[in-house]
């Protein structure tokens, strides 16, 4: 049995800090250039440089997304990008362009090439296509059953490694191949500009009577039928693992650090719980608790199951659902559990909150007393990163998260 690597997103230089705090084994990051999320910070030479060093020296890989589908414009500046990046000390680079490949290769041919889930890889010959001509890994399409993304893995060399999306947000389209917002809104989200038109609400115009709106809808709130729910394959972690996927991969470069944190947390501790015993593995129903603490859609097991029926969309809202907001995040504590925290949102004395640290269950506690940067006391923290003092029941490690229930 192989342990499955557990691969994070990294919006910025903080969620990846997050990411790999909280267990991840390597994180995926875009440039300012050619990565697919224009949405998040992505980073600066300097802040992928830092990020590089931070994840390396905690002996975790990094992957740099390069996956917009590439027009003559793209290519200008690839050939030094991936020279740079190779430097940088990152492990691989994330393409969906068979050109882009060839450009990286002669630029810096040691430099390891995985194929992004942009390339729709749905069949073992396209796995071996590109595992030929020198990718070392594929990035599975999202729209992949248990059963066929098994067979894969039964008709592809050993030495070619497959990632898949285990949670995240899913797509109307396949794997993200949509030309809906670049349509809608001239936001390309082959570019990494996706506008998200799928989560919209629609209505039907019949052709002869162009100013008559009629509802499409599944009940009274009418249908945003384009809208997918969230992925969450946490329940399956044995047969993830069985499939023969290497890498699990977590969508979400522009959530927040305590997405990726919680998320990853919940993922690390099922796949070690189940390495650990695999004959006596039970599944922890609270891990679904957990995720369902972070801003998200319904979840759903997309097509492991095989086709994606009705009950993977969702009809009556496109809203996330978030019940938790982090309120804290601690800098510092000490053995006798004297915290140093900076503020995230408003919390007050007599509220209940929850700690969240990277290792080891959340501790309930209600905020008996806090005092600010000066020590004095304070009966509410309202001022955005503002320091607070607080007694802890013990010590809890730096970058803890303080969470409360909306």
């Amino acid at each position: 049995m192989i342990k499955p690597e557990l691969l994070a997103p990294a919006g910025d230089l903080e969620k990846l800090k997050m990411a790999v705090l909280y267990g991840a084994d390597a994180v995926y990051m875009g440039g300012e250039e050619f990565s697919l999320r224009v949405a998040c910070d992505n980073f600066t030479s300097e802040d992928m440089k830092n990020g590089i060093d931070y994840a390396k020296s905690r002996g975790k890989n990094v992957y740099i997304a390069a996956n917009v589908i590439m027009k003559n414009k793209n290519l200008d500046g690839l050939y030094n990008f991936a020279k740079e990046i190779y430097n940088l000390g990152a492990d691989a680079v994330i393409l969906s362009d068979v050109g882009a490949f060839e450009i990286v290769k002669n630029a810096a041919p040691s430099l390891d090439i995985h194929i992004s889930t942009q390339a729709n890889i749905v069949n073992y010959a396209a796995a071996n296509a590109w595992h030929k001509m020198g990718a070392k890994r594929v990035v599975l399409a999202r729209e992949l059953s248990y059963l066929e993304i098994k067979e894969m893995r039964e008709k592809t060399p050993s030495t070619l490694e497959l990632e898949a999306f285990v949670h995240g947000a899913m797509c109307v389209s396949y794997s993200g191949r949509c030309l809906l917002s670049n349509y809608m809104t001239g936001r390309d989200a082959n570019q990494g500009e996706c506008a998200q038109p799928c989560r919209w609400k629609y209505y039907l115009v019949e052709e002869t009577r162009p100013n008559e709106y009629m509802p499409v809808f599944e009940n009274e709130n009418g249908s945003y039928f384009f809208n997918s729910k969230d992925l969450c394959l946490i329940e399956y972690i044995p047969q993830l693992i069985e499939s023969g996927i290497t890498s699990f991969k977590i969508e979400g470069r522009v959530k927040s650090e305590y997405y990726v944190a919680t998320v990853v947390k919940a993922y690390r501790e099922e796949i070690d719980r189940y390495l650990d015993n695999p004959e006596k593995y039970q599944f922890d129903k609270g891990k679904i608790s957990e995720l369902c603490k972070v801003s998200h859609r319904q979840y759903s097991h997309g097509f492991w199951n095989g086709t994606a029926m009705g009950n993977a969309q969702i009809y009556d809202s496109s809203s996330y659902i978030r019940d938790y907001d982090v309120v804290g995040i601690i800098q510092s504590c000490d053995e006798n559990g004297n915290a140093v925290i900076q503020q995230k949102n408003k919390f007050s004395v007599g509220e209940e909150i929850e700690i969240m640290q990277p290792y080891g269950n959340f501790v309930t506690l209600t905020v008996e007393k806090m005092q600010d940067k000066k020590d004095e006391d304070i009966q509410t923290a309202p001022h955005a990163q503002m320091i607070v003092k607080m007694k802890l029941p013990k010590q809890f490690p730096e970058n803890s998260m303080l969470r409360k229930s909306k």
